[in-house]
């Protein structure tokens, strides 16, 4: 079994309101790439791919009379792809749908978001973020995506698509406002991976194989206000102390050194500095039963993966496609 995450820039751009894709010479959402353009980068992108599931990030909006799952499967049968159907949980408003594009004729899937360790995605958790002894009401803006996940071999998976919340500190206006925003944007990312754990040890408990997979905008080490809190909400989800741990190989990599090279999952442009920031953002966690199912992951990054490096139409599309790069997971089943 082969499936993917992968966050697409925008992608909801590339769609008019019926769910067809626009495709023209308009610009997307992406700095000086147009729709046309993108649209033929990410056909190129998920061909490569060739999975049979691949959890879409910021997916195509399915609010306001949209509907995400019809312009993924529009997108699919315009590329040509096996992983033709479409499938989302709670519906968000933010233009960034979390949903699983999947081969049918492979894997058979349903939304299964039951009451198990913690309260729904869709749901609040009260928790203490300032230390006040005041808990308050957390919400997902993007509630994380729970599938029953069903191989043709038989074997039976618990996939939860995620996309955390981003702590970058947007809306400040000088030095003081970063450091308030961005403490605050990192009480909340915390407490959903905190949430998130519950629910991941819950299913753990009655021996379900689990995958978590997504854009967790965090990692070990990437930004100076981890030291704060002494730990960041990836490695909350791989589990610490004494309980049940997730596994991911780029992020044990991360967690292994603070200085030094590591994997990386997304490129962005830094405006009025012209330079590139690269970062590991996008993970597939895995349950110790499925690591042993032959377990092999693989970053799409247009430079350091070789044969996406060699193949320079592959290594162009990836770059205009997103400012994410691919990563995947390959099961022995």
């Amino acid at each position: 079994m082969k499936i993917a995450t992968y966050n697409v820039e925008w992608f909801s751009n590339l769609f008019n309101n019926d769910g067809d894709l626009i495709d023209d010479d308009s610009w997307s959402g992406r700095w000086n790439v147009t729709r046309a353009q993108q649209t033929a980068a990410l056909g190129a992108v998920f061909q490569a791919m060739d999975a049979d599931g691949i959890m879409v990030v910021e997916g195509p909006d399915s609010h306001a009379k949209r509907d995400g799952t019809s312009a993924l499967e529009v997108f699919a049968a315009r590329f040509g792809l096996r992983a033709r159907e479409a499938i989302i949980g709670y519906v968000n408003e933010t233009q960034q749908e979390i949903l699983f594009l999947y081969d049918p004729d492979v894997l058979s899937v349903r939304h299964d978001p039951n009451d198990i360790g913690a309260p729904r995605f869709d749901q609040t958790m009260d928790m203490d973020l300032d230390v006040d002894a005041k808990p308050e009401a957390i919400r997902w803006s993007k509630p994380p995506l729970e599938l029953e996940v069903t191989h043709t071999s038989g074997a039976v998976f618990r996939l939860i698509g995620v996309h955390a919340k981003s702590k970058a500190p947007h809306g400040a206006r000088n030095d003081a406002e970063v450091m308030r925003i961005s403490i605050a944007n990192r009480r909340k990312q915390l407490a959903q991976c905190i949430w998130l754990r519950r629910r991941v040890e819950a299913h753990l408990k009655i021996g379900e194989s689990v995958i978590v997979m997504g854009d967790f905008n965090d990692g070990p080490g990437l930004d100076e206000y981890e030291k704060l809190f002494g730990r960041s909400g990836v490695e909350i989800v791989l589990g610490e102390g004494e309980g049940a741990q997730l596994f991911d190989p780029h992020a044990r990599m991360a967690l292994a050194q603070r200085i030094g090279a590591r994997p990386v999952t997304a490129r962005f442009k830094l405006r009025g500095e012209g330079r590139y920031l690269s970062a590991l953002l996008d993970y597939i966690m895995v349950s110790q039963d499925v690591r042993g199912m032959g377990a092999d992951w693989t970053i799409l990054h247009p430079f350091d993966h070789a044969e996406c490096f060699d193949d320079k139409d592959l290594r162009a599309a990836l770059l205009a496609a997103s400012d994410h790069f691919p990563v995947v997971l390959d099961l022995a089943l």
